[in-house]
């Protein structure tokens, strides 16, 4: 149901290959099967994004003054992850939980909104990284935006790597019309969606 809070599955913190294969195992996927996702595979990625590691709010990327302006969105195609309806959520790292902001699938209009790139449709979720940069810059002024770009790169690469460890594939669009991603997705209005990552299995 629309705002109501829906739990994943708690994250696997010890994974089946090394760091060192996933770096090397790691690239661009722009071509993907129809196969849906898991629950555990949607919830294991959206932790890898910005999730937390301990009781005490640390999460699994850097962030200056550990004030966190990332925010994850996850737009989920019809029938594209086992036991979610499609539709676009909001991931509440605290809870480890998905707000469900909209009920529709909105893959193509991502596509389009993204200069036509149509294979981004294909994906049977694309992740959003979406930042406030307020938290960071109410302190650190104009440098605060440097930090907030960096730690979006800390966030992507996160997932890249998680994708591979899944055994799956994820691509990476910055090329989109910002107000038209937000008007799509329904982001607040101090959310600025900065890189959009379709993931599933590659072909």
């Amino acid at each position: 149901m629309k705002g109501k809070m829906f739990k994943l599955p708690p994250p696997n913190k010890k994974g089946l290959i090394s760091f060192e294969e996933a770096l090397v195992k790691r690239k661009t996927v722009r071509s993907f099967k129809p196969d849906h996702l898991k629950l555990e595979e949607l919830s294991q990625l959206l932790w890898s994004t910005n999730g937390l590691v301990d009781p005490y709010g640390r999460r699994v990327i850097p962030s200056a003054g550990a004030l966190y302006p990332m925010e994850i969105y996850v737009a989920v195609g019809d029938g594209g992850v086992e036991g979610l309806g499609k539709g676009v959520y909001w991931y509440f790292p605290e809870q480890h939980a998905l707000k469900p902001i909209k009920l529709e699938d909105v893959r193509r209009e991502l596509s389009e909104a993204s200069l036509w790139q149509t294979w981004m449709a294909q994906a049977p979720i694309i992740v959003v990284i979406a930042a406030e940069y307020a938290r960071t810059t109410s302190k650190y002024r104009e440098r605060g935006i440097r930090y907030v770009l960096m730690e979006i790169g800390h966030s992507a690469q996160n997932l890249f790597l998680q994708a591979v460890c899944l055994g799956l594939g994820a691509g990476i669009v910055g090329a989109f019309y910002d107000e038209e991603v937000k008007r799509i997705l329904s982001l607040p209005p101090n959310h600025d969606p900065l890189l959009l990552m379709p993931v599933g299995h590659p072909r």
